[in-house]
């Protein structure tokens, strides 16, 4: 036994009971009284009395410890281990310490697309258009406002294609503006979003672009995502739910299409036609059901990127239609239509395998904003990919779609087959990709062959 220093007797003696020892002059003896001959040795703590303390003052700085993680937390849970380590949120998690029910989300993201570009002129046999371009496919501002156990706002500041072939800087504007009432009756089957959330025309359109397998969507679903709502999240109130996973749903109503981004059959824009008049004197209405039926491979979440962790097989359809669509087409005839979609979806994946498809059938299709004609379009696409952990997590991936836009007439037929690599450096965090894509286009839709190489990159956080 030695004599402790000041300094840690003055530790000791705050935290532990202590001893005074006194030292016989004559025999050496150790004693706890004073008695002649004896002279104090100092103030001294036992070895257990000393180790049950500083248990004490650890087990004090666990519930501290744990308290940060909970109020400030970015790395997203049961992640796999990747090359750049564990995938992040989405979005930084801060809770405050005097209302933990409360909490803010921010992340940014940032989608950059390098690309070669080809288009053959089909007829003459020409290219006519060969060159390369750098832009950004998504820049997004991500936010979310948690007000308690049940209420939300979540939104999002994006930038699409800036410095996409001669756009320009191109503008900021707002995409997901919804608050989110969760469980409001304290079961899974009710919940409610209004305001700008998406309604579920197409499982790809669906899915958060972050979670794609690949930055461009089909185009017959980028349709689907136009021809009900505007960006299918115009400004609406939505109901939807669940039952153990086996049963999903949603319901909605709302602001219908925007003539801006309205298409004939031809691909060509309402705006830049002769036609004029536009409007829409009807909300859109209409809802999906998912079915997970078999037990063990429940869908749980909205995303085309498992990382080869576990399986999932959902087969869903849906019905939306936006009525009442008025205009003057370019020859002067007063028309007025519905737009009608019928969404077919199935997806399934099982460890490292995922493959996804989907079909679409739309009514009220105009053939020609200068002559219309109403008529009906189908098209579908399958798609998949394929996780190899071992080779950290390289996945090679492609994609098949046909659309038909323009039933019971010729020359309006399109076909896009993309095939290419993705390579998942942190999750969705940070991934890289490498893609080849060919679009047909028949004589009455472009009468035209586009060929793309493109070198993608994501920064999610």
């Amino acid at each position: 036994m030695k004599k402790l220093s000041l300094a840690a007797f003055m530790v000791v003696n705050a935290f532990c009971a202590t001893v005074t020892l006194y030292q016989d002059t004559n025999t050496g003896a150790i004693y706890t009284k004073p008695g002649p001959n004896r002279v104090v040795l100092g103030e001294f703590v036992s070895k257990d009395e000393l180790k049950k303390e500083t248990l004490k003052e650890i087990k004090k700085e666990l519930p501290y410890k744990h308290t940060l993680q909970t109020h400030f937390r970015v790395i997203k849970k049961n992640s796999p281990e990747f090359l750049l380590g564990k995938e992040t949120g989405p979005n930084m998690l801060v809770r405050p310490f005097d209302n933990p029910d409360m909490y803010m989300k921010f992340g940014v993201r940032v989608m950059g697309t390098f690309e070669n570009y080809k288009e053959e002129n089909k007829a003459t046999g020409v290219t006519e258009e060969d060159f390369w371009d750098a832009y950004l496919r998504r820049v997004r501002f991500e936010v979310t406002a948690g007000f308690g156990k049940h209420t939300s706002f979540t939104m999002d500041i994006r930038n699409d294609k800036a410095n996409y072939r001669d756009s320009g800087e191109k503008e900021f504007n707002v995409g997901d503006a919804y608050l989110k009432i969760k469980k409001p009756f304290g079961t899974s089957l009710a919940n409610f979003k209004l305001y700008r959330g998406k309604i579920d025309v197409s499982r790809t359109e669906t899915v958060k672009s972050a979670y794609v397998i690949h930055y461009d969507r089909p185009h017959v679903a980028d349709e689907a995502a136009q021809y009900i709502s505007h960006n299918r999240r115009a400004t609406n109130i939505q109901m939807y739910g669940n039952w153990k996973h086996k049963i999903a749903y949603q319901i909605a109503m709302g602001d219908g299409v925007y003539s801006g981004k309205l298409k004939d059959a031809r691909g060509k824009k309402f705006s830049s036609s002769t036609a004029n008049g536009f409007h829409q004197d009807e909300f859109f209405y209409g809802g999906k059901i998912v079915l997970s039926p078999f037990d063990g491979w429940e869908e749980k979440k909205r995303t085309e990127t498992y990382f080869a962790q576990g399986k999932h097989f959902s087969i869903g359809a849906a019905y939306w239609k936006s009525p009442d669509i008025n205009f003057v087409d370019g020859n002067g005839k007063a028309v007025k239509l519905d737009h009608t979609l019928i969404n077919y979806e199935l997806s399934a994946h099982y460890k490292g395998a995922f493959v996804q498809a989907e079909y679409f059938k739309f009514d009220g299709v105009v053939s020609d904003w200068n002559n219309a004609q109403v008529g009906k379009s189908n098209g579908w696409y399958v798609t998949g990919e394929y996780v190899i952990p071992s080779l950290y997590y390289i996945a090679p991936f492609a994609r098949y779609e046909k659309w038909d836009k323009l039933e019971d007439a010729n020359g309006y037929d399109m076909t896009s087959k993309i095939a290419g690599i993705n390579w998942y450096l942190r999750g969705n965090s940070t991934k890289v990709g490498i893609a080849y894509q060919e679009d047909d286009y028949d004589v009455n839709v472009g009468d035209k062959k586009v060929k793309r190489v493109k070198f993608t990159t994501q920064w999610f956080f």
